[in-house]
């Protein structure tokens, strides 16, 4: 699988590709570790294989999956490590406001 060409994403590209239900929909078929190809993973929704393509491409750009050729095809697969970037950062902020609530707390009950 070939990572995204644009670099490292953030946190704001990972959560902003999660942030749509279809997108969401679509990680979550390719979040069992198969590959899948466009046509399959428009079969069964009523979505165009191009809706899917764009979705296909936004999620990449994130890092969140990656395509490889094979044939005449784009094979898309999962990638979880942004996911577990993403829940790492998430896991820092609610440290610092945990450590800010508790300095309130202490202030307030001076």
């Amino acid at each position: 699988m070939s990572k995204p060409e644009l670099g490292d994403p953030g946190p704001v590209e990972v959560f902003a590709a999660l942030g749509d239900p279809t997108r969401l929909s679509l990680l979550t078929k390719l979040s069992d570790g198969q590959t899948r190809s466009i046509a399959t993973l428009s079969a069964d929704t009523k979505l165009t294989r191009q809706a899917v393509t764009k979705h296909l491409h936004v999620l990449e750009r994130a890092g969140l999956v990656a395509s490889i050729r094979v044939g005449r095809e784009s094979q898309f697969g999962y990638r979880p490590e942004p996911v577990a970037e993403a829940r790492s950062y998430l896991d820092r902020v609610s440290a610092q406001w945990d450590e800010a609530l508790a300095r309130l707390k202490a202030l307030v009950e001076r």
